[in-house]
């Protein structure tokens, strides 16, 4: 069961990894600006970040079993309407609708896992349902480049299609789960103003990129996306029965991962955007180029793992985030410095630089988490956290596009993003000095 979750999981790294070194041909195909494509990375992220918090409720109401199934469906009949698209809106529909199969997938696939494994076994079972988080985006922006290459981009969609049947078939065989007796009421409200409150903030920073946008427009955009939030901030805090319980922002280590946490996130899941597009744009890179150069940024991310652990267990959680945070910030000066004259190696060795970073960051933010989160919080600070984080790569995707859009420049652009990263070194250091001390092991 933990092998078959983990290769969905392994499918939807896959699916979201695979479709960057394709944005120009798919720009070409659809006769847009490539930095346009960005919508249809971004409608699939936030989709499964709206939908993550129904997805315990879904499971509970309905059964594992029926609902890790149907999730298998979703997702590959939408990524056969994927390949089939003929125009962006269409793409973007296609991938919304993916983003409502991937929000059901994963966490109701990972909760099969959980509750069907012996004490004795969940270290190991976690360790697998981990692994495609580190592997999957190595192989999947080296294969999309090869695959646009050598064919279509339609096809990065359609290796879906025989995956989803093997997982369809396994799943019918191996996942369990009825449906649970009683369920609390699902916030049908709190859902709907949350949709509503991020579609018009993405829709609003979308329509800031195209030519000729009003003022007016925009301004009208931010203030009614504006509202819609505090409205629902406000609906969350009084419901009996919310759709996520934002009261656990109490505990300090969740509210700053959550806050600095996601702001990370937002600007680190930006650059795997920006450097495919930077490689084939401003450098002339084929796609498999450019998607095998992207691949070594992945490469540093996994080569660094084995030894996250014991830098936090040396130095603590605080001392390692706030030294890869000041890094970072580095590190995106080095990517500005990045030109087409420069030698490949110098550029390989920034991007695997760039990757060590990145993971060592994630690491320490994930291991910070619920560090001081215990009970019944648990749950909902999970859910929180997973919808949160899967938001910021969203809105960290659109924002690097339309700045990019605006300003002409990648190398302005990463300049911005690292000024940005500063701020989750502010962040940082508002926490105690032996935050997080107890999971990490740091004396």
């Amino acid at each position: 069961m933990a092998l078959l979750v983990a290769g969905a999981f392994f499918m939807e790294i896959l699916d979201a990894t695979i479709i960057a070194p394709a944005i120009p041909l798919i720009a070409d195909s659809f006769g847009v600006a490539a930095v346009d494509v960005s919508a249809a990375i971004s409608a699939y992220l936030v989709t499964v970040a709206v939908l993550i918090p129904v997805s315990g409720w879904l499971a509970d109401r309905f059964g594992i079993r029926r609902v890790f199934i149907t999730a298998i469906v979703v997702f590959t009949i939408a990524s056969i309407g994927c390949a089939a698209s003929v125009s962006l809106p269409m793409l973007v529909a296609m991938r919304v609708l993916q983003g409502v199969g991937g929000a059901m997938m994963v966490p109701v696939g990972r909760l099969a896992v959980l509750r069907n494994s012996d004490k004795s076994d969940l270290v190991r079972a976690i360790a697998l349902l981990t692994w495609p988080a580190l592997a999957a985006p190595i192989i999947a922006v080296a294969l999309g480049g090869a695959i646009v290459t050598v064919g279509s981009w339609r096809w990065i969609f359609l290796i879906n299609i025989p995956i989803g049947i093997v997982g369809f078939l396994l799943a019918l065989k191996l996942i369990h789960g009825a449906p649970t007796p009683t369920v609390r009421p699902l916030d049908w409200r709190g859902l709907l103003m949350m949709g509503s409150a991020i579609t018009a903030a993405l829709l609003t920073l979308e329509h800031i990129g195209q030519p000729g946008a009003a003022p007016t427009a925009v301004i009208i955009g931010i203030v009614f996306a504006a509202v819609l939030f505090g409205a629902t901030v406000f609906h969350l805090l009084r419901s009996q029965y919310p759709l996520i319980r934002l009261r656990v922002l109490r505990i300090t280590t969740l509210r700053i991962t959550v806050t600095a946490g996601s702001l990370y996130r937002a600007v680190i899941v930006a650059v795997p955007f920006l450097l495919p597009l930077q490689f084939q744009l401003e450098f002339g890179w084929s796609p498999l180029a450019a998607g095998l150069a992207v691949s070594v940024l992945f490469i540093g991310n996994l080569a660094i793992k084995p030894a996250t652990t014991p830098l936090m267990r040396r130095f603590g959680i605080r001392r390692v985030l706030l030294v890869n945070g000041v890094a970072s910030v580095a590190c995106f000066g080095l990517l500005a410095a990045l030109a087409p004259g420069l030698p490949l190696v110098v550029i390989l060795g920034v991007l695997l630089v760039s990757g060590v970073l990145r993971s060592t960051g994630f690491t320490a933010y994930n291991s910070l988490a619920f560090a001081d989160v215990d009970g019944d919080d648990l749950t909902h600070a999970n859910t929180l956290n997973a919808s949160v984080q899967e938001l910021a790569a969203g809105f960290g995707i659109a924002v690097a596009a339309l700045i990019v859009a605006t300003l002409g420049s990648y190398s302005l652009t990463y300049l911005l993003l690292g000024a940005v990263m500063a701020v989750t070194i502010i962040e940082t250091l508002r926490l105690p000095r032996t935050a997080g001390a107890h999971v990490s092991g740091a004396r």
